[in-house]
């Protein structure tokens, strides 16, 4: 069992991410191996064990389970309960008419065992398993289930849920209107990426993984997509000096928004480039940063970009359109952030420069959140959510370059890759600014070396892990996380 929710721990490396299809194809190869075993009944001392773990002290416990092999798990973990020495309480919401084979099976084992099926939910519980619905489920819940469901929630208990929360997509992350809130989750044999993203984090609790003794079968199989790890710092060499480590010019900072050009520098300056450089859109600002006098503050016009990795885009406004062909044309790795994305929505001239780059093998980053990306696929910000790994797709494939889709569970593309769902940060990054700091970081990283791809998903990474780490107690801004970047 792999605790696979903790990201203040460093996850040592990329986990698949398997959708439905996947996990029914690792289960088939499983059925057709010489001595299979019974995939359900290892499920059911999956959860039970996880449930002993959780709740030592429950003595009473509910499993509501539903009508397919979901509910069959829950039916087998009941039994091994039982044997444990707890009080179970099971309820169903199907017919025997509905019921899988292998669910039958659980089903008569537990009758057997003198276990009554009940309709009604029971009363004083300690503890709750979800095991409604499973990871085919792609409809609202309705009915008994959405009953079911709305009874689990208002408890008030502990709840353990099997596979993924009941009413949530297993593969988008999008939660129906009824949906188990759970505290933990059990996925059994894959990760999935509904999850990890959208609304996944908030629904599903902490996350486990029971591989069910098939994990050789589960890591040769091809996923849908990764879950993002910590990329170990290379160290520096001692004969190294600031030439050693890369260039980054933010442009940016238009009148009144100065702050979101130097929050990028701050972040690519901490992140470890050699030098950083900002290119201002106000002239009227001084050109010099009091508290980071090592950042070099020019006018726009003074930068020469040639060796340059640029930042583009902080606090720009519409200023900064007039200078984004001349960016995008150049040779120069380019991360576009904020502003340039507007930019690039209402400008398909630049969208073509920027699809010339693929060409041209110019790295380039996007950092879209969803608002962001929703203008530059003319969709609406319910369309990239309902679906965060699709229009990071989308937005791979129209402009030819590495995508950072921003937002519970980022989403990192890029062309000839399987996306990667990073795995840390939390709603401490909700504020001002933070987005600038993720350009900068990623900036200071292919300026030192880092591909675009790989730039994106260690910076993505550690980004959040800063917020993960830190102490409730203190206060959190994007200038704190600026200067909390490593290198």
């Amino acid at each position: 069992m792999f605790l696979s929710s903790r990201p203040a721990l460093p996850y040592p490396q990329r986990q698949p991410l398997h959708d439905l299809a996947s996990t029914r194809r690792i289960e088939h190869t499983a059925a057709a191996m010489p001595a299979p075993g019974d995939l359900m009944a290892k499920a059911g001392l999956a959860i039970a064990k996880l449930t002993l773990a959780l709740a030592p002290h429950a003595r009473h416990i509910w499993v509501a389970c539903g009508p397919g092999n979901n509910g069959g798990d829950g039916m087998a973990a009941a039994l091994q309960l039982l044997r444990l020495g707890k009080r179970v309480s099971v309820t169903r919401c199907a017919t025997s008419a509905q019921i899988p084979s292998d669910a039958a099976q659980a089903l008569l084992e537990l009758q057997q065992a003198g276990v009554t099926i009940g309709d009604t939910p029971p009363n004083q519980v300690d503890f709750c398993i979800d095991a409604l619905l499973g990871i085919g489920a792609h409809q609202e819940p309705r009915g008994e289930v959405s009953e079911r469901i709305a009874q689990i929630n208002d408890t008030y208990k502990p709840v353990l849920a099997v596979d993924t929360p009941s009413g949530l997509n297993a593969e988008t992350g999008v939660a129906s209107r009824h949906c188990i809130k759970a505290n933990w989750t059990i996925t059994l044999l894959t990760l999935k990426p509904g999850l990890f993203t959208t609304q996944g984090r908030d629904y599903c609790g902490e996350v486990w993984l029971d591989d069910l003794e098939l994990g050789d079968i589960v890591q040769s199989t091809p996923g849908q997509a990764w879950l993002g790890a910590a990329i170990p710092a290379s160290p520096r060499a001692h004969a190294s000096h600031k030439g050693s480590y890369g260039d980054v010019a933010v442009i940016g900072g238009a009148s009144g928004m100065a702050g979101a050009a130097l929050l990028a520098a701050s972040a690519a300056l901490h992140s470890g480039a050699g030098r950083v450089f900002v290119g201002l859109l106000d002239s009227s600002l001084p050109l010099l940063h009091p508290e980071v006098a090592e950042l070099m503050l020019r006018r726009v016009d003074q930068i020469d970009l040639r060796d340059k990795t640029v930042v583009c885009g902080c606090g720009g406004s519409n200023a900064i359109q007039d200078h984004l062909h001349g960016i995008l044309t150049s040779p120069s790795p380019v991360v576009l952030d904020a502003d340039a994305l507007n930019a690039l929505a209402m400008l398909p001239q630049l969208q073509a420069d920027l699809r010339r780059r693929a060409i041209q093998v110019a790295p380039t980053v996007i950092t879209p959140h969803p608002l962001e990306a929703a203008r530059l696929l003319n969709i609406s910000v319910s369309a990239v959510q309902s679906d965060r790994l699709s229009a990071a797709h989308e937005l791979t494939k129209r402009l030819e370059c590495t995508v950072i889709l921003k937002g519970s569970g980022t989403v990192v593309m890029a062309p000839g890759e399987l996306p990667v769902i990073n795995p840390t940060g939390n709603a401490r990054l909700a504020t001002a600014g933070t987005g600038d700091v993720l350009a900068g970081m990623v900036g200071a990283r292919i300026a030192q070396g880092s591909s675009a791809f790989e730039a994106a998903c260690a910076a993505s990474y550690q980004h959040g892990l800063i917020a993960d780490q830190w102490s409730s107690t203190r206060p959190f801004t994007a200038s704190i996380l600026a200067r909390s970047a490593r290198f």
